[in-house]
């Protein structure tokens, strides 16, 4: 359970950060459509986790890395951004985020099983 400082300093680095991935993120990663789904902070304030939802893009993988390489550009705009809101600017690092894709498998599962069992219909129709 996060406490109510984590979730605010999570919820003000995640709205500003998606503006610096609007403004930053094509010269970085190209066409992909990268949005944070989610940041979570440690209870120390000094770790975030920004979790990344990668659409648009043949390897979610090579995108996703070159994001990390760039941490140090990204975290200096999101600093110019929110410094005068926090007092320690947390350490970043960014996580894929999975459950859209998670949805998307999920789903075909249940599509297949439609198929192969079709619905009985009743004879009163």
């Amino acid at each position: 359970m996060d406490s109510k400082r984590q979730q605010q300093i999570g919820e003000l680095i995640k709205r500003h950060f998606a503006s610096v991935l609007m403004e930053q993120g094509p010269y970085i990663y190209g066409e992909a459509f990268v949005t944070v789904t989610g940041v979570k902070v440690t209870p120390d304030l000094s770790e975030a986790k920004v979790y990344l939802s990668i659409f648009n893009a043949a390897d979610k993988k090579a995108v996703l890395v070159r994001i990390s390489n760039h941490t140090h550009v990204l975290k200096q705009a999101l600093v110019s951004r929110i410094r005068n809101q926090i007092r320690r600017i947390p350490r970043i690092e960014f996580y894929e985020d999975e459950t859209t894709d998670e949805m998307y498998r999920v789903d075909e599962m249940f599509r297949s099983i439609k198929t192969m069992y079709p619905p009985a219909v009743s004879e009163e129709e």
